[in-house]
């Protein structure tokens, strides 16, 4: 039976790191976004009993699998495990062990994290064969992702130790569904935080309030005593903009910001409040090098943007520590830019946008999330801070980067023209605006990065990461050491 076995040293505690994977936000940061794998149910545990539903959508066919595992063996700070009722392989068994080790060089505490897995394909001598030649791969890149991701995020919350002396927050998400809500929750949740969240519809699970920004109600329930409110809602600039679609992206972020001000800025506490906002503020400059003291510049977006962060002042002026993150383009494969492009690039017929000459301001997902929870919980962010990593690309050199993760050509490249019928104003906006954005502040207040270089982002976030080239084992190796091994 095929036996996976892979090791990571962690940056943490054995008993932190257990902790970490015990907290309802371990699952949802350990789905690699790269697989099409959701989660439909989970008892938010990792105790005895506790089942898991997860749904595989295979693309482009439009029929799922479920996936149903259970846990048992639950001995903290040990080990645990889950089992495969039923789903995909005939047999599925999943150790997660926890050993202590000594401390490192500067007395911070490290422990040892092995993953062993017992599975065996279905459909005999056929998954067999699929086993060398596609589930091993696959198992591999998706344990990689997860090392990389738990190491980090520890790393994360180790950063903030000092800043929170341990102690643990209640914070308020609004857009909590969206692309970078769902991992400012589960980051939220992983360093053992309370995560509130505000939903326009009718809520339906613990932890979750009604609020109507467009009739200027919020549930007061969903306000008592929180630190600090993350608020990422807004409609959507992606589509064609007519009037109707401008007046909805200004007031969805200017009414809603404005109630949250206003509401925060009334209550006896003073929670922080951290607002997004974007780049857009920039508008197209060429090369020259925006940071955060920059002016704004005279197109719509821009004038949104002013709106959107001048809509936070009741809090400012009630004495509530603010934060306005200006989002650069979020990386994922689950959504946003680089999802609309990703079918065009693994068909070979991806390239730049325009002459390419433009400068992408970028930030991987973790990133861009972990940077609204350490503006929560750190009182060193107020003001406006972009919210983009430290080595911005043209639009070619994006391309290219792509093309190369992907291993595929980017010759070809979509005109102006092109891009303007399609997308209309957007384009001018978005597609073709030369924004080279620096995080001056953001560095300055102490935040590390995880991507700094577009091609490392890609390469974790598409599951394209190669282990060390000295492993003798490479398939079962992480991106982290070359101490783990893979049996056969």
């Amino acid at each position: 039976m095929p036996v996976l076995r892979v090791e990571t040293e962690l940056p943490a505690s054995q008993e932190d790191a257990f902790a970490w994977h015990a907290r309802p936000g371990a699952l949802p940061r350990l789905l690699p976004p790269f697989e099409p794998v959701r989660v439909q149910q989970s008892a938010g545990t990792i105790e005895d009993g506790a089942r898991v539903v997860l749904r595989i959508e295979p693309t482009p066919l439009p029929l799922g699998l479920t996936w149903v595992a259970e846990h048992d063996s639950y001995d903290p700070p040990h080990l645990f495990r889950d089992r495969q009722v039923s789903g995909p392989f005939k047999r599925w068994e999943h150790t997660h062990r926890f050993e202590p080790r000594d401390p490192a060089a500067d007395g911070s505490p490290r422990c040892q994290l092995i993953d062993s897995i017992e599975y065996e394909p279905p459909l005999g001598a056929l998954g067999a064969m699929a086993d060398r030649v596609l589930i091993e791969e696959k198992l591999a890149a998706m344990f990689r992702y997860r090392h990389r991701v738990t190491r980090e995020d520890l790393t994360f919350h180790a950063d903030l130790a000092a800043t929170l002396a341990g102690q643990r927050k209640t914070v308020l998400v609004t857009g909590a569904s969206g692309l970078v809500g769902r991992s400012v929750c589960a980051i939220l949740s992983t360093g053992g935080h309370t995560v509130r969240k505000l939903t326009r519809s009718e809520p339906d699970e613990p932890g979750e309030f009604q609020w109507k920004p467009s009739k200027g109600a919020i549930d007061p329930a969903a306000l008592e005593g929180v630190d600090a409110v993350v608020h990422l809602a807004g409609e959507s600039i992606v589509g064609r903009w007519n009037e109707e679609k401008k007046r909805r992206i200004l007031r969805s972020r200017v009414d809603s910001t404005r109630l949250l001000a206003e509401t925060v800025g009334a209550l006896p506490n003073r929670p922080a409040l951290i607002v997004a906002s974007a780049i857009g503020w920039y508008g197209s400059r060429g090369d020259a090098v925006q940071t955060e003291d920059s002016p704004a510049a005279e197109t719509f977006l821009a004038d949104v943007c002013e709106q959107w962060e001048a809509a936070a002042q009741p809090a400012r002026e009630a004495g509530c520590r603010t934060a306005h993150l200006r989002l650069g383009i979020v990386l994922s494969p689950e959504g946003g830019a680089l999802a609309n492009m990703l079918p065009a690039f693994k068909f070979g017929g991806g390239g730049a946008v325009g002459d390419g000459s433009q400068w992408w301001s970028w930030i991987a997902r973790d990133d861009a999330a972990s940077l609204f929870v350490a503006a929560a919980l750190d009182d060193r962010y107020a003001g406006v801070f972009n919210a983009v990593a430290p080595n911005p690309v043209t639009s070619r050199t994006f391309a290219e980067v792509l093309g190369d993760v992907l291993n595929r050509p980017t010759f070809l490249r979509v005109p102006k023209v092109a891009a303007r019928v399609a997308f209309g104003e957007m384009a001018d906006a978005l597609l073709l605006a030369s924004a080279r954005v620096a995080p001056e502040r953001t560095l300055a207040a102490g935040y590390r990065f995880r991507c700094v270089e577009l091609a490392d982002a890609l390469a974790h976030l598409l599951g394209r990461e190669q282990p060390p080239a000295t492993s003798p084992n490479a398939a079962a190796q992480t991106a982290a050491t070359a101490s783990e091994t893979a049996t056969r």
